[in-house]
């Protein structure tokens, strides 16, 4: 199977992370976020000896990431997700006979190891994004390490995470080895609104409400600079507002909400990149 990952900066870390899952059976590795760690170490680790005609499961916390990782996977491979790599979720599975990579998220990787504590036919858990803590994530660890000592003798445990007391994650695996991998940067230009204006009046700013001012900023952004325009806002609802501000306002650009509820089709129209549209 051949991966082509375009000189991404977990390449680094990948002869380590496989010489300490060939020798160990857990591993904790660090990278920082864009590395690569999520789409390719699974990918790679399938190749390996111990992971033939098995099973690899990735946990990753939050559905939108779940779908957006699998379909990632696939894309690399020129497959369609539910071939090689698939997808569970509460209300949306995409697997084969065929799939010999699942990303699950929290819930359903519970309910897996505790129907089939053995975990026949898996030949390793990844746990994705380990920094995001949550008590379904740490029961799934918990779960993972008994069926190995149990049931699972052969099973691998990689903990991948871009921050993380990786240490202290390592001891709890046995003293696993820890690999990291280095990011890239890129430069930042920091503007803040109302720079070179006369300042907006406290009770205006109140009357405006957050998500009108943001709104006011995004078609700003889409006058004075060039390309497309992300936007991060704290739930559903403000999106859909924002949405609906810039659609009326008649924003130069196609407005593509992007939150875990949505249906895949528009999940996938928001990540998909189209030439000559801006969005």
């Amino acid at each position: 199977m051949a991966v082509d990952r375009s000189g991404l900066p977990i390449d680094t870390a990948l002869p380590a992370l496989r010489a300490a899952l060939a020798a160990r059976d857990s591993a904790v590795l660090t990278a920082p976020p864009g590395a690569g760690k999520s789409t390719v170490v699974p990918l790679v680790l399938l190749e390996e000896s111990w992971a033939r005609d098995k099973r690899i499961l990735m946990l990753e916390p939050r559905r939108l990431a779940a779908r957006a990782v699998a379909q990632r996977m696939a894309h690399t491979l020129d497959e369609r997700v539910g071939r090689t790599v698939g997808y569970r979720m509460r209300r949306d599975t995409l697997v084969s006979k065929d799939t010999r990579i699942e990303v699950v998220t929290e819930g359903v990787l519970t309910r897996m190891l505790q129907s089939d504590p053995a975990l026949e036919g898996i030949a390793a858990v990844i746990f994705d994004e380990f920094h995001e803590r949550s008590l379904q994530a740490d029961l799934g660890l918990a779960l993972a390490l008994d069926a190995r000592a149990t049931l699972a003798s052969e099973l691998k445990i990689l903990v991948m995470s871009a921050t993380l007391d990786a240490e202290g994650v390592a001891a709890l695996l046995g003293d696993a080895p820890l690999v990291g991998a280095h990011g890239r940067s890129f430069p930042v230009e920091t503007r803040y609104v109302g720079e070179g204006a006369p300042p907006m009046p406290q009770p205006a700013r109140q009357a405006e409400g957050p998500e009108r001012a943001v709104a006011r900023v995004i078609l700003r952004a889409l006058r004075e600079a060039e390309g497309d325009v992300l936007v991060f806002l704290p739930g559903a609802r403000e999106i859909r507002r924002v949405a609906a501000m810039l659609e009326s306002a008649g924003a130069a650009a196609r407005i593509l909400p992007l939150y875990g509820d949505l249906p895949p089709e528009a999940q996938q129209a928001a990540l998909t990149p189209v030439a000559g549209s801006r969005r």
